[in-house]
């Protein structure tokens, strides 16, 4: 897969004799690494700290983070939030509203009742009833605001990994590093290209027991955000019951989705995108990437189910 449009600047200012320094480390519960070229020393601590701070802010795991704290206060009040937990809010807010509330950012007490938190994993299914309406949790974009309703709990797992992807990549641009791969846990953002002159070529691997090929991407000045069922989850007796969960259910989905994949400028925006995906469905969610215009592949009981933006970066 081709990006529709490829940047001459970049192309124009590719050292071919410059090197790749490789940098890596560990982060929210996973790994990070990064591709740099002609990169500092210095670069892969600029990493790290752009990702401390994200989980400074939006760990869940983490008890003193911003975010733990909200979720520990009284419902009901506002609460002031950081400018980068405030950027995160603002997009998780809009994929909400596009998406119907497939995407909701407010599901952490579900996700700690099923074992998908801090608490750690359980044994087996909660008895929870369905919700009477979906958990709420509003945002004030004027004044960086959040407030938690009764019952509700923030968790950002589906997009704040991409988003210190983002916040990462923003960091080595400002310190002059103009071509770079980075991934965190498996998203990706490729920025300008490699010394000979080829993009970031990355491989995005189907569910494991499926005999479909995997895609290559070339990532130039774009991300890639995948969701998968298949890597988190437990098994209760013969059932496998997934970490994304149906806010009017209050429940895993069952909807045959076993991975949604998105291409985006912004990884913070193709995490969320793939997220609200999953949720949605093969066939409402290939039409809702179509309306928003999304380079969007979902894997469903056993299909490939592809956007028209998708599609088009094959031609």
């Amino acid at each position: 897969m081709i990006p529709r449009a490829l940047t001459p600047a970049a192309f124009a200012a590719r050292r071919p004799e410059a090197s790749v320094r490789r940098f890596s480390g560990r982060t929210m519960g996973t790994s990070w690494s990064l591709q740099a070229v002609d990169a500092p020393a210095s670069a892969g601590e600029g990493v790290r700290r752009a990702l401390d701070r994200v989980v400074r802010q939006m760990s869940q795991w983490e008890a003193e983070s911003d975010l733990s704290r909200l979720n520990r206060a009284p419902a009901g009040e506002w609460h002031a939030i950081p400018p980068e937990f405030a950027r995160v809010m603002a997009a998780a807010t809009t994929i909400s509203e596009a998406s119907d509330g497939a995407f909701n950012p407010a599901l952490g007490l579900l996700t700690e009742r099923w074992g998908f938190g801090a608490a750690g994993p359980v044994a087996a299914v909660p008895d929870i009833a369905p919700p009477d309406a979906p958990p709420d949790i509003a945002f004030d974009a004027a004044t960086a605001r959040v407030r938690r309703g009764t019952g509700a709990a923030l968790d950002l797992s589906g997009i704040a990994k991409g988003f210190g992807v983002d916040l990462a990549a923003e960091q080595l641009l400002a310190s002059g590093v103009r071509h770079f791969l980075i991934e965190v846990g498996g998203e990706l953002r490729g920025e300008g290209v490699q010394p000979d002159g080829q993009p970031w070529w990355v491989d995005v691997e189907p569910p494991p027991g499926l005999s479909l090929a995997p895609w290559r991407l070339a990532l130039h000045d774009l991300s890639v955000a995948t969701s998968g069922n298949y890597r988190r989850g437990f098994t209760d007796g013969d059932r496998h019951y997934s970490h994304s969960f149906d806010p009017r259910s209050g429940r895993p989905i069952v909807n045959g989705v076993a991975s949604v994949t998105v291409v985006h400028r912004s990884c913070m925006i193709a995490d969320g995108w793939a997220t609200a995906l999953t949720i949605v469905g093969p066939e409402r969610g290939i039409a809702l990437a179509d309306a928003q215009g999304l380079a969007a592949s979902m894997i469903a009981d056993g299909r490939e189910h592809a956007s028209r933006e998708w599609c088009a970066m094959l031609d």
